[in-house]
């Protein structure tokens, strides 16, 4: 099956034998505990909801189908889901090797959880550069952490070429693949170890479920996260299983369009005399195009662009707009738009912001589904009203 045909069927297999019904769709299984007729024999491998659970099982099913991995594995959320792999993989003094531009939430997880609680050592470098994470290799790292493209301003790394220098020095991989999806990327084929989502953003695509996903390959890797999966127990609820599942189905089609409307919008943002700089895989103009251009295979529906303005104009323009709403999150069928500094970054204190790049002024935009046209006219009116 190619991937269009794996989003739907996978998992969701209609049960035409052995008493079943026939449900084209899943059902959601909402009983936390299963009887069994034999003391030591669990009924159809279930015993309690926290360790599986039929809806979120064929979830997980697909999940693993979609980024071609042999495991999936559901959580309550991303964070959840890299707490899951921290608790699972390392122990005090070890080192991790992270992205230095990352989503605001994984930055506060590491530095101020981890780092602060359990003396895990976190060091954030520019990945764009394989020699600064070839220079912070230390005897005790054990992992290197990525993004990409990056949260928020869409920085590449070389997954293959980080793979093969992680690999030689005995490392595993991360790679959140929150902002691709796996229909535009798929590290675990580039070499990466362990792949990390939030399925509250393009996998379930409606804005509607909070959610995080783990897809691996390897299976002691597996059963490590899979024993914490159940001994801490975030995991993804049944009904937001059902959730994840259907939007899964669309989510080819989806990005299609994400995809189609973010190149019109960076370009009408390129063009115009008061917007400084666009950050987009799609441009030309990104720096790292050529590199897009081989590991993914597509640019997806994610910009951020900084206006020739104060922060006060900033806001004042992503106030004025009527089809983007203002809030955090991404990858829904509607448009979003926010100021990282302000909104999903709030936590990363000014100074680290500013080595980054991220500007108070910086705006980030998730771009729907909608009509494009609209989309444009939107922008136009509210750059006009500020300027």
């Amino acid at each position: 099956m190619r991937f269009e045909t794996r989003a739907i069927h996978v998992g969701e297999e209609p049960n035409l034998k052995d008493g079943g019904y026939g449900d084209v769709a899943m059902p959601i299984h909402v009983a936390s505990t299963y009887a069994r007729k034999e003391v030591d024999q669990p009924t159809a491998g279930y015993e309690y909801a926290r360790t599986d659970n039929p809806t979120r099982n064929a979830l997980e099913k697909r999940l693993a189908s979609l980024e071609e991995a042999r495991f999936g594995m559901a959580f309550a959320s991303g964070l959840a889901a890299e707490t899951s792999i921290f608790l699972a993989l390392l122990r005090a003094n070890d080192h991790v090797i992270a992205f230095d531009d990352l989503y605001g939430g994984s930055r506060r997880l590491f530095s101020q959880v981890f780092a602060g609680n359990f003396q895990i050592h976190i060091q954030y470098v520019d990945a764009r550069h394989l020699s600064q994470i070839e220079n912070a290799i230390q005897p005790h790292t054990r992992m290197i952490w990525l993004e990409t493209p990056t949260n928020p301003l869409m920085k590449l790394c070389d997954i293959r070429a980080i793979s093969e220098l992680a690999h030689s020095h005995g490392l595993i991989v991360v790679v959140d693949n929150t902002f691709a999806s796996p229909y535009f990327q798929q590290p675990l084929k580039l070499g990466a170890d362990i792949v990390v989502h939030s399925t509250t953003k393009y996998l379930n695509g409606h804005s509607d479920s909070v959610g995080g996903a783990i897809m691996v390959s390897d299976e002691t890797l597996y059963r490590k996260i899979k024993f914490v999966q159940n001994a801490a127990g975030a995991i993804l609820s049944p009904f937001d299983s059902f959730l994840v599942l259907r939007g899964i189905k669309t989510l080819a089609v989806r990005m299609r369009r994400h995809e189609q409307n973010a190149l019109a919008v960076a370009r009408f943002l390129e063009k115009h005399p008061r917007v400084k700089q666009v950050y987009y895989p799609g441009l030309a103009s990104h720096p790292q195009h050529s590199l897009a251009c081989r590991q993914m295979s597509g640019f997806g529906g994610m910009i951020s662009f900084e206006l020739d303005a104060d922060v006060k104009q900033a806001k004042k323009f992503v106030e004025s707009l009527r089809y983007f709403a203002v809030a955090e999150s991404l990858g829904g069928v509607e448009s979003l738009i926010e100021l990282p500094a302000l909104m999903t970054h709030a936590s990363i204190p000014r100074k680290e912001r500013e080595k980054i790049g991220l500007s108070d002024a910086l705006i980030r935009i998730s771009v729907g589904i909608e009509n494009t046209e609209d989309l444009l006219e939107d922008l136009d009116a509210a750059l006009a009203t500020v300027f």
